[in-house]
């Protein structure tokens, strides 16, 4: 079966996981927070962000490649950090572990997802980055980056931009709890989706491994509601001495991911950031924000370090968008698990191909062979600011 005839875009894929994963676990995925309007938000906004078409530009043979923090790429984009990523499709951390590995792009494993470093460690090749949500305990912190590098994650995710947990409504409205437990609700959605049941039968229902070793004996009311977890009871929100001592414990690239505004970058640079990492969390912890696109032009203009970037991407003409408007590198999380939700292992190959495709497609589209060339084919748009921006 070509895949590309029954599976041409993201929506395909989306719509095929939706049906494939049970309804409480589709909102704790799919969800953001408030109305969902930042949510909206980075759609629309990406969307506002145009090319020129090129003519009379001969073939174009079209250049994906691209570094970052040292390292060689064939394409500008990476696989995002999901918590409790193994509870959107049984295993999922280790399909994308294995998938990274053998793409060569880079795959970001969550402090939170299903598996720890350790169990990934025989997947992740040399594509390992391991996002921190920061422990307020500095023994466990220093044992959390220990265990990432031993187990090959070379660099690291410092996320800045949850400080507490958010509402998400629709989540908490979708019912599940944390850890995961099948009420007779709950239980009532698993026996619609078969393939998932048969996957977690198999593994057991998820539970964020890396934690566990912490989390013995903590003391908690219960079952926590659906926007939390047990990493909530060990976190910090992390300020700029947190961010000192933790460049100190950690001798590889350090990310500091969540940025949104400008004033932070040079702070963050002055204590020693590799990268600047622009998100707004994909809405799902503010409400109120710009979408990330929309800061992007200004936190490159205010930077020198490379720039990663995420929120609201969906296929290879929002990558160009992004790297037209200064970032090095894009990561998605979501589309991810929606091609592993929809054809398990074999679905993070076909979505790379997806993306490689409409990249090529698109950029040759405008006449670009390289990423480089981007900038020059946007079209101006006063909404966007910055230097490197279409302004």
């Amino acid at each position: 079966m070509d895949l590309h005839q029954k599976y041409p875009g993201l929506s395909d894929l989306k719509a095929k996981a939706r049906r494939r994963i049970p309804h409480f676990v589709w909102e704790f995925f799919d969800s953001g927070t408030g109305s969902e309007s930042t949510q909206r938000r980075n759609r629309t906004m990406l969307d506002q962000v145009l090319f020129n078409p090129a003519v009379l530009r001969g073939e174009v043979a079209v250049d994906l490649g691209c570094t970052l923090l040292g390292k060689t790429y064939p394409a500008p984009f990476g696989i995002a950090p999901v918590g409790m990523s193994g509870l959107v499709w049984p295993n999922a951390e280790r399909v994308l572990a294995r998938h990274a590995a053998a793409a060569g792009i880079p795959y970001c494993l969550s402090t939170v997802a299903a598996q720890a470093p350790e169990d990934l460690a025989p997947d992740i090749g040399d594509q390992g980055w391991f996002q921190l949500y920061p422990p307020r305990d500095p023994d466990i912190r220093k044992d959390l980056l220990a265990r990432a590098r031993a187990a090959g994650f070379h660099t690291l995710v410092l996320t800045l931009d949850v400080p507490i947990a958010s509402r998400r409504e629709r989540q908490t409205r979708g019912g599940l709890q944390q850890p995961p437990r099948l009420s007779p609700r709950l239980l009532s959605h698993v026996l619609r989706c078969p393939a998932w049941a048969i996957g977690m039968l198999s593994l057991g229902m998820p539970r964020m491994r890396t934690m566990d070793k912490y989390s013995e004996g903590l003391a908690s009311n219960g079952p926590l509601p659906s926007n939390a977890h047990i990493g909530y009871l060990l976190r910090t929100s992390p300020d700029l001495e947190y961010f000192k001592i933790l460049r100190a414990e950690w001798d590889g690239p350090l990310i500091a991911k969540g940025v949104m505004d400008v004033a932070d970058v040079a702070i963050l640079e002055a204590e020693g950031a590799d990268a600047i990492w622009v998100s707004n969390h994909a809405g799902r912890q503010f409400d109120g924000s710009l979408a990330s696109i929309e800061v992007l032009p200004r936190i490159r203009a205010a930077t020198g370090l490379p720039i990663v970037f995420d929120s609201g991407v969906e296929g290879g003409l929002d990558i160009m968008r992004a790297l037209a408007l200064g970032a090095d590198f894009v990561m998605l999380g979501r589309a991810w698990h929606y091609a592993v939700a929809a054809l398990n292992v074999t679905g993070p190959s076909h979505f790379h191909d997806m993306l490689t495709k409409d990249l090529i497609a698109n950029m040759g589209q405008i006449g670009a062979a390289r990423i480089g060339d981007l900038p020059d084919r946007l079209v101006k748009n006063p909404s966007m600011q910055g230097p490197t921006a279409i302004a």
